[in-house]
């Protein structure tokens, strides 16, 4: 059996051409491109890293893109304040705060996150959009799970009818990747630090999400063969070793089809963002 080895780098140049016709579309349609506004607080390097990253994919997309560096002493009431005015912004579709925040506001963050407009949620986690994803209603999904959803359907991976296993429980991964494939009808399990039985339990799954932030976690004594094997983790060993939450050599072996580490979900994150921004753009002028 030849083991499918799912490049996210194919993937997310599919997600960035459909997100760059949106783009077109909207600019065509509604004489302006779809904005993203990114605040940054403080100099944290690696999300200077993410931050370029998101405006450099704008730029090559025609989307209008504002990056927003605040001090790292800002307060809460200014990060805030600043939030307000993008929301009021017209040219502005999609806002991110880039996490995380300096120590004296990082206790605010669910109240700073909140304060976003749920329809300029680009990250999809406000409770209104969480809700929505809960009752299966239209809204702005969090980018990593929309992502491998996304990467699964064009894969030609079927979910309908299949067994699928998440290991993990986070808000932005877990359990909106529950909910996800919960919509698409197949049978799903979650999975966490108080589960019993975990291998017995993953071994039955036709599709496996490690997303727990453990390296070399899942081994190929965990995963039934033929199976999908979705590696969400990203986990640096060395200064310049990244590995994910799959012992990809060993279990590489076993799966039918598996997401590397790096070169994965990782590069679909950011791609499956320009995606959000198009679609809140069509969400506000439907309402204005």
């Amino acid at each position: 059996m030849t083991t499918r080895i799912l490049e996210g780098k194919e993937f997310a140049r599919q997600f960035k051409e459909d997100a760059g016709k949106k783009a077109a579309e909207w600019k065509e349609k509604y004489g302006m491109a779809p904005g993203l506004a990114v605040i940054i607080v403080g100099e944290n390097p690696a999300s200077q890293v993410y931050v370029r990253n998101k405006h450099k994919s704008c730029e090559e997309l025609g989307i209008h893109s504002e990056v927003i560096a605040m001090p790292e002493e800002t307060t809460k009431e200014e990060l805030i304040a600043r939030i307000d005015a993008l929301n009021e912004d017209k040219k502005i579709h999609g806002i991110l705060v880039q996490l995380p925040l300096p120590k004296q506001i990082a206790a605010h963050e669910a109240e700073i996150l909140n304060r976003i407009a749920p329809v300029k949620d680009v990250d999809g986690f406000h409770p209104v959009n969480v809700g929505r994803l809960v009752t299966g209603e239209e809204g702005l999904v969090p980018c990593t799970p929309a992502g491998c959803i996304r990467m699964l359907e064009l894969a030609g991976i079927p979910m309908d009818g299949k067994k699928a296993v998440v290991i993990g429980r986070s808000n932005i991964v877990g359990k909106p990747m529950f909910h996800l494939l919960l919509a698409r009808n197949a049978t799903v399990t979650v999975c966490h630090s108080h589960t019993q039985n975990l291998a017995e339990i993953t071994r039955d799954a036709d599709i496996l999400v490690a997303a727990i932030g453990k390296p070399k976690f899942v081994t190929a004594d965990m995963v039934k063969p033929g199976a999908t094997v979705i590696d969400v983790g990203i986990n640096r060993i060395a200064p310049k070793k990244l590995v994910g939450d799959v012992d990809f050599e060993q279990v590489k072996e076993v799966a039918g089809a598996i997401t590397p580490v790096p070169g994965g979900v990782g590069l679909l994150t950011v791609a499956m963002l320009m995606q959000n921004v198009v679609k809140a753009m069509e969400m506000q002028m439907q309402m204005r």
